[in-house]
């Protein structure tokens, strides 16, 4: 799924990145994690939409916690259409 992050800049305006999140299913419950950060984050639940809910806020609180330089992933993520 796509997610468009907007982060409030301390100097004003908002910051929209656009991540790919990936939610998997496993036996004893959903796993997820985005695509394009640097470092680690990874959300779970009981649910689809309780790992997507717990991810998103574990990207907000990576964001706060490490600064914008996380965002700046080399390369970029490429997605490719077989």
């Amino acid at each position: 799924m796509r997610y468009s992050l907007k982060i409030k800049r301390s100097e004003g305006g908002v910051l929209v990145k656009q991540l790919k999140i990936i939610v998997e299913k496993h036996p004893d419950g959903y796993v997820a994690y985005p695509l394009g950060l640097k470092g680690v984050v990874v959300g779970q639940g009981n649910s689809y939409e309780d790992a997507l809910l717990d991810v998103k806020s574990a990207i907000h609180f990576h964001v706060e916690s490490f600064g914008e330089a996380v965002l700046d992933v080399d390369p970029p993520i490429l997605e490719v259409g077989l």
